[in-house]
């Protein structure tokens, strides 16, 4: 069975990059100083700080697994070659809510890089499904789990 293919900004493909690198190269190395001290403590059953270093051991090698899975199937988009006439991965959409009259701003993702904190949502969520081919001046009804929001878009630009 093929892997799915992640596609990826080349900021996001950068940021997962930089973390692999410190997974592997930073917390790696201070999580075995972790357990070489627990041990050091003698009993391992009864052993506190070296289950808790043994668990953080483990969450790191998935993570650095799951990193890896995920830049062996990547695939970057080229900027330049976002087309700004229609919302797409790696376009910026300005969105105008139509029944509070508020503007708000949404840089469209796979969901590898979304971030809400960051206003970067993926194309797979509800919104950014529902935005995911429209051009400026649509109006776009999203459904969500509190009802419908209407939404028009006001701009689409290049992240």
């Amino acid at each position: 069975m093929s892997e799915k293919e992640i596609v990826l900004t080349p900021e996001g493909y950068k940021k997962m990059e930089e973390e692999l690198e410190y997974l592997k190269t930073v917390k790696r190395r201070e999580v075995a100083e972790r357990i070489k001290v627990a041990i050091s403590y003698g009993d391992l059953s009864e052993n506190s700080e070296y289950d808790d270093a043994k668990n953080e051991q483990a969450f790191i090698e998935g993570r650095i697994i799951t990193l890896e899975k995920k830049l062996r199937n990547a695939r970057v988009i080229n900027e330049d070659e976002v087309d700004v006439n229609v919302v797409s991965i790696g376009t910026t959409v300005k969105l105008k809510d139509i029944k509070y009259d508020e503007i708000v701003e949404y840089t469209i993702v796979s969901s590898a890089e979304s971030d809400v904190k960051e206003n970067k949502i993926s194309n797979e969520s509800p919104v950014g499904k529902a935005l995911i081919g429209k051009s400026k001046k649509s109006i776009v009804d999203v459904e969500v789990p509190a009802g419908v929001i209407k939404y028009e878009v006001l701009d689409i630009t290049r992240k």
